[in-house]
């Protein structure tokens, strides 16, 4: 091709990109912008954070903090009332006001997720892991413990809105974990995605958060 063609070949391109605003241009700009998420920004996105899920959707209400009553914050109302469960697990509210993403985070939130060793994952770390359910399970790190026999280390966690542990949560392998939040990167964005999967929910987990 001459320097010629590929200039005329590039406006054409552009055009129908950008500025068409027929049905063809607008098809053309969805088929583009769809190759170009999914076999170039993500991939490139995946390589640079180290991990193959660099944005997650927060689907579900396990990890929400319901807001504070003025003159308490949002954090003091929400530790206020789930200290004695923190305390059972070892865990003071010292330690807890520490905790990276310390708020939680709500149902259709987009975290931004990087690739972590084991060796520097850390209790009240938010951890993003497969898990025996349709998709990865996203939550806070309560407990640490190595196998004696393999000397890897073996993660416990919970929701921060949940009432105890979910059956898998107590034996979670290295090999398991996908990544670590870093923090949240655009809140309720992800129910752009949300709404056409909620009829399939059961009722109790439809809709909105309210803390338990």
């Amino acid at each position: 091709m001459s320097k010629e063609s590929f200039k005329n070949f590039w406006k054409k391109f552009w055009h129908l990109l950008w500025k068409d605003d027929s049905w063809k241009g607008w098809l053309f700009s969805i088929i583009f912008l769809f190759v170009f998420i999914k076999f170039i920004f993500f991939p490139g996105l995946s390589w640079v954070t180290g991990t193959q899920l660099p944005l997650a959707i927060v689907e579900s209400c396990s990890m929400y903090h319901q807001g504070g009553t003025w003159p308490l914050t949002s954090y003091d109302s929400w530790i206020n009332s789930h200290q004695t469960k923190y305390k059972n697990l070892n865990i003071t509210e010292q330690q807890f006001s520490n905790f990276k993403m310390k708020n939680g985070f709500n149902k259709g939130d987009i975290l931004f997720i990087t690739g972590v060793k084991p060796e520097n994952i850390k209790v009240g770390d938010i951890i993003i892991f497969i898990a025996p359910t349709t998709n990865p399970v996203i939550h806070r790190v309560i407990a640490i413990r190595t196998d004696p026999t393999t000397n890897k280390r073996i993660f416990s966690t919970e929701g921060d809105n949940n009432n105890g542990q979910l059956s898998f949560e107590n034996n979670i392998q290295e090999n398991q974990i996908l990544g670590k939040a870093q923090f949240k990167l655009a809140p309720y964005l992800g129910w752009v995605k949300l709404v056409f999967f909620e009829a399939q929910k059961s009722p109790q987990e439809r809709g909105f958060c309210t803390q338990r």
